[in-house]
């Protein structure tokens, strides 16, 4: 039997007498892209901290790598990764600079060589001598994503990897989020747009007053609706569908 990469089984945290996860409760698969969706306050964040280690439930298991997150923090940080909201990269150093100071904190065999082949997979090597206080929002997540990978881990968390992100760069973004997973990687993601969810995950769960209230595939969540009813109109194009044709780029 395959284990699940995460295992989250009953769920709960509060703060004071604000109940922030309610028994939150699901699997994800390994290898597989995962997509937590929920509003401003939902708990994404709150979970992850958790399945991070970086917060202790009030109640519920959860292990992850098929270690407890709470018995075994070593365990689990040793086998995950997490980029959060703003990347986490010095501005003063240069990309490979960044990326070869965490190998060596990480204690990673050949830092430079490892380093190199990170920017070349995510088609930094040009701006890898740069300062990264000279690269596009796009280009510091990618950094930020592929410093995430030194050592390899097998579970990685995204949360909210292109908030404030312009289509462009939410773009390159997501292909290596695919790439990730297409190279046998456990990506949870969580996200506030509907669309990113669409076009990465495999499973989707929406998490919604500290509940998961409904999870699924996409084709099981667009179950719970009532079928289209086919209509002949004529489409406009979104000004995001305007934007990327004007640059020169497919979604």
């Amino acid at each position: 039997m395959n284990t699940p990469a995460i295992r989250i089984d009953g769920i709960r945290k509060s703060y004071g007498k604000i109940d922030v996860l309610k028994g939150v409760t699901f699997d994800v698969t390994r290898g597989s892209v995962f997509a937590l969706l929920g509003s401003n306050g939902a708990g994404k964040t709150t979970l992850v901290r958790i399945l991070s280690t970086l917060l202790k439930p009030d109640g519920g298991t959860a292990s992850v790598a098929g270690y407890d997150v709470v018995s075994q923090p070593a365990r689990v940080r040793g086998s995950i990764s997490l980029t959060g909201q703003f990347a986490a990269v010095d501005e003063i150093l240069t990309g490979r600079e960044n990326l070869i100071m965490l190998a060596r904190l990480r204690r990673v065999p050949e830092p430079g060589r490892v380093a190199d082949d990170l920017l070349a997979r995510f088609s930094l090597t040009d701006a890898g001598g740069r300062r990264v206080g000279t690269y596009s929002g796009g280009m510091r997540r990618r950094l930020d994503i592929a410093m995430s990978l030194i050592g390899d881990p097998p579970v990685i968390f995204l949360d909210e990897p292109t908030t404030g992100l312009d289509p462009e760069a939410r773009i390159e973004v997501w292909n290596e989020i695919q790439k990730l997973a297409g190279g046998g990687t456990t990506v949870l993601l969580t996200t506030q747009y509907l669309e990113e969810a669409e076009k990465l995950a495999d499973r989707i769960a929406i998490l919604h007053d500290g509940v998961v209230i409904v999870s699924g595939t996409l084709a099981d969540l667009r179950k719970l609706l009532p079928p289209a009813k086919v209509e002949y109109v004529e489409r406009q194009p979104t000004l995001e569908e305007v934007f990327l044709s004007v640059v020169g780029k497919q979604a």
